[in-house]
Order: structure tokens, then sequence, then C-alpha cells
């Protein structure tokens, strides 16, 4: 199958499916720490992501591992990864149903 930007948009999201934030037991994406993903026409991608507090301890590690894991995808040219806190992260960004599987509804 050819690569495109929607199939490397996938691939990257089932990536980050696959990172977990060490404090609260759901992935990163799930818990609306990814702001945006973009690819582009050459198979770069960019991701925007926060993290739940500017002082999260696991800031590089988890940001490291990002860049690590979608770089692992064969198709993608380069990866560019960008933290910003505006806005910043609130729990209304994490999915109803993710929020009813932790208890929080």
């Amino acid at each position: 199958m050819q690569a495109n930007k929607e199939t490397i948009k996938d691939a990257v999201v089932n990536c980050l499916r696959s990172i977990y934030d060490p404090e609260i037991p759901v992935n990163i994406y799930d818990l609306g720490l990814i702001y945006n993903i973009d690819v582009d026409d050459e198979l770069n991608v960019k991701v925007l992501m926060t993290m739940t507090a500017p002082d999260c301890p696991e800031a590089e590690y988890m940001f490291q591992e990002v860049k690590q894991m979608i770089s692992w995808i064969k198709e993608v040219k380069s990866v560019d990864v960008e933290l910003t806190f505006d806005p910043p992260w609130t729990m209304d960004r994490i999915p109803d149903e993710v929020k009813l599987e932790l208890g929080l509804l």
C-alpha cells in the first residue's frame, strides 16, 4: 500500500496511543495532550502537544518518546514535535468515554 498523508496520520495516532502518561493510566492521545498532527506532502510530521502541567517531571521523557516513536514509521521523512502550554491542558480535553473508564463521570 502506498503511504499518503492520511495513512501516515493514522500511523502517528497509533504510535501516540502506545505512549502512556506515567501518572494517569491513559495514553497521551486519548488524554488530550496532542493538540495537532500535521503531515505535509513530503510526509514530514509535525506534532503540537502539551503536558498536564508545565512542571511535569516526565515532560522531557515523553517529548523524546513521541519523537522517537513517530520516527520509527518507515515512510516518515522527518519529525518535529513542539511543546506548548497555550492553551493549558484541562480535563475537558479528555473524551467522555475515557472519563467514564477513569470513573470521572
